[in-house]
Order: C-alpha cells, then structure tokens, then sequence
C-alpha cells in the first residue's frame, strides 16, 4: 500500500511531537530539581528572607505571556492560509522574546545595583539562586528564539501552509512551555521566600 506525501508528513509531525514531549518532560525536571534544591536551601542561615524581584522581572514576564498569545495566533492564521497575519504574529513573537530577554538582564542590573551580587564573595545563596535558575531558562529560550527564527526563515520560504505547519506546531508548543515554565518561576520567586 503506498502512503500519499501528506500521510507520511502527518508521520514525521506524530514522531516529532513525541520528540519534542521528551524534551520538554526532561526540562522539567531540571527545574524541579533546582527549584527544590532553593526549597530545601531556604533553611540555611544566610538566606535573603527580604529580597524582592525587581519589577523587570515583572514586566518581563509580561512579555513572555503577551508573546504566547502573539506564538498562538500565528499558528492560527498559518491554519487559515493567512501568511501576512502568520508573518506579523511570528515577528511580534520574536520581538517580544528578544524583550523579555532585555528586561531579565536589565533585572539582574537591578538586583545588583540594589547591593546583592550573584557570584563571588559578596554574593548570597538566595541570589546565586536567582542567577543560576533563570540563566537557565535563558539558555532554553535562546533554543526557543532560535527555533522561532529557523520557523520565521522557512515561513519566508513558503514552507508552511494550512496542511502543512508542523515546524510552526511545534515552535509554539516550546514557545507555550518555556512561557509557563517563566511564570511558575516567577511567581515561585514572587511567593515562595
């Protein structure tokens, strides 16, 4: 029996969002255990009870959220063959992401000049805390950002449609998750002291 080019895309679309589930599942865990790792560090007795976010971090995570709304409609509009709404959604999107990236470094500034130092001898365990965790993040956003511009690259070369946008599909999975994963941080950060 032979399988039509539009089966066997709807294959590599099934095994690719398999891929991508594993690779999330595993960056979760990642944050589970450093976030349970600042859970049982809060014991100690040169942890910061006091320290606050700087509102950067805030209006970052504003960002991220107005940034997955942006991801969602892009994908909504390559669903409807709408390539110029695809086009400005993907570009807000990165946009946005490139923001929020700005404001968590200007956050870090912040925390700094406020006197508390994320690495050295000046440096506490609830800021080290701080610095390594949402580095980490950063570092996964930068693959989302990189994702994000390889699908604004093969959406200027007319490679999605609305049969065919797996590579938008799965941008805006890992765009969604690293958006949530930030907001869990930052309301951990917020409320978990």
């Amino acid at each position: 029996m032979d399988i039509t080019a539009q089966e066997q895309y709807e294959r590599k679309g099934k095994a690719l969002k398999v891929m991508m589930l594993f690779g999330i599942g595993s960056i979760m865990m990642v944050f589970a255990g450093l976030t349970s790792a600042y859970v049982v560090s809060k014991s100690r007795p040169d942890w910061l009870a006091e320290f606050q976010l700087p509102n950067s971090f805030l209006y970052s995570t504003l960002a991220i959220a107005i940034s997955s709304v942006t991801m969602h409609l892009a994908y909504k509009a390559i669903k409807q063959n709408d390539r110029n709404k695809t086009t400005t959604y993907l570009v807000s999107t990165l946009i946005l992401g490139l923001l929020f990236v700005f404001l968590q470094f200007k956050g870090f500034n912040e925390v700094i000049s406020m006197g508390y130092f994320f690495t050295g001898s000046e440096s506490t365990i609830t800021t080290s805390f701080l610095y390594v965790i949402v580095i980490v993040h950063i570092a996964h956003l930068a693959g989302g950002v990189l994702s994000l511009l390889y699908v604004i690259y093969n959406h200027f070369k007319q490679k999605y449609n609305s049969q065919q946008y797996i590579g938008i599909e799965l941008c805006a999975w890992f765009w969604h998750f690293l958006d949530l994963l930030w907001i869990y941080l930052f309301l951990f950060f917020t409320f978990f002291k």
